[in-house]
């Protein structure tokens, strides 16, 4: 799988940089498209907050095995954050629970499926909290020369 997805990344690169010379856009989206067709992994949407990990999957085993389903919580509050993830072990299964599941109740709210989307590697943005201020070995904190 790794393998199908660095060569996936590879081709959409050579592709994106020959359609940017000659001003075609659609071809990303139908590699896009591709590449989710191939994926064991299913992005849930529309979680009630009282749906848990094992609730769901105990919704979605029926359509093969679950490798791993998991709700989404915030770190601070530890409340469901109304997404998860559910793995399965084959595409097939996958692909199934998608057509299935994409628009049924779960736990009294209409749930959303699709395929998964790769999170893009490299560093994330930060929690919003901007930087600076901390001792700055000047003999301050805040700036000038503090009496010095």
């Amino acid at each position: 799988m790794a393998f199908c997805n660095r060569f996936g990344s590879l081709l959409r690169h050579s592709i994106s940089q020959s359609s940017a010379s000659k001003g075609q856009g659609s071809m990303g989206a139908l590699l896009n498209s591709i590449r989710y067709m191939s994926s064991s992994k299913l992005f849930v949407g529309g979680l009630s907050y009282g749906t848990n990990d094992q609730s769901l999957k105990d919704a979605f085993a029926s359509f093969g095995d679950v490798i791993e389903a998991r709700v989404i919580t915030d770190r601070d509050t530890g409340r469901s954050r109304g997404f998860g993830f559910v793995n399965f072990d084959s595409e097939e299964c996958a692909s199934s629970a998608l057509s299935a599941m994409d628009g049924q109740e779960l736990n009294g709210r209409n749930i959303r499926v699709s395929y998964a989307n790769d999170r893009a590697p490299g560093p994330r943005g930060g929690g919003g909290y901007g930087g600076g201020g901390g001792y700055r070995g000047d003999g301050g904190y805040g700036g000038g020369n503090g009496g010095y």
